[in-house]
């Protein structure tokens, strides 16, 4: 895939926008997960992809994300060591669109979180869900897919136009200033990462 722009650039209009980023708890989630959980619409902003090792004494060594429509993926923050990456779009250039992204070769032991991060930029205010698939290295298969209810939800992120208005949350408010508060740590992950990847 062509690597559209350079690194520092891209981020310039991250920050030119005030785009928010993705930071991964501290206490890791029960659940697969795509953070921050409120965004901005139309903005260019880093995500984290966040999926769970449960299986006692084996590790993850595939994830398959399927991206929603109008989530358009720009970029991508280096795997993790040992993690390789390949992605699917259609059509090519400028105009290419992400569909799936697959990782492999890895080892997420039990009890920790695979974790990827990209850039993308939502193109309206609703809510996303992204398909999760995770294989175990014995083969096994978790779908990240049903409901909230379920063992095994899909993860959500909520994409709202503006934080201007009496409407608005306080707690979506608070988690867009967590986000842009959280624009500098990104940069400079994505700095120490070695810059972009789109193989």
């Amino acid at each position: 895939m062509m690597i559209r722009g350079s690194w520092p650039r891209r981020l310039l209009a991250v920050a030119a926008v005030g785009a928010v980023v993705a930071i991964v708890p501290a206490l890791a989630s029960a659940h697969a997960r795509v953070s921050p959980a409120v965004s901005l619409s139309g903005k260019l902003q880093l995500y984290s992809l966040a999926v769970p090792t449960e299986k006692e004494g084996l590790t993850t060594a595939k994830i398959v994300l399927t991206v929603p429509s109008g989530f358009g993926i720009d970029s991508f923050v280096p795997p993790p060591a040992g993690w390789t990456q390949q992605v699917q779009q259609t059509g090519s250039g400028d105009s290419a669109v992400i569909t799936k992204v697959t990782w492999t070769g890895g080892k997420t032991p039990t009890g920790e979180d695979s974790l990827f991060q990209f850039l993308a930029q939502p193109a309206s205010a609703t809510t996303y869900t992204f398909q999760v698939q995770q294989t175990y290295s014995d083969g096994s298969i978790v779908n990240w897919s049903g409901p909230e209810s379920s063992a095994a939800p899909a993860p959500t992120i909520d994409v709202v136009s503006s934080v201007s208005g009496g409407g608005t949350p306080t707690l979506t408010i608070v988690a867009l200033i967590l986000g842009a508060l959280g624009l500098l740590v990104g940069s400079i992950a994505l700095f120490s990462r070695g810059g972009r990847s789109l193989t």
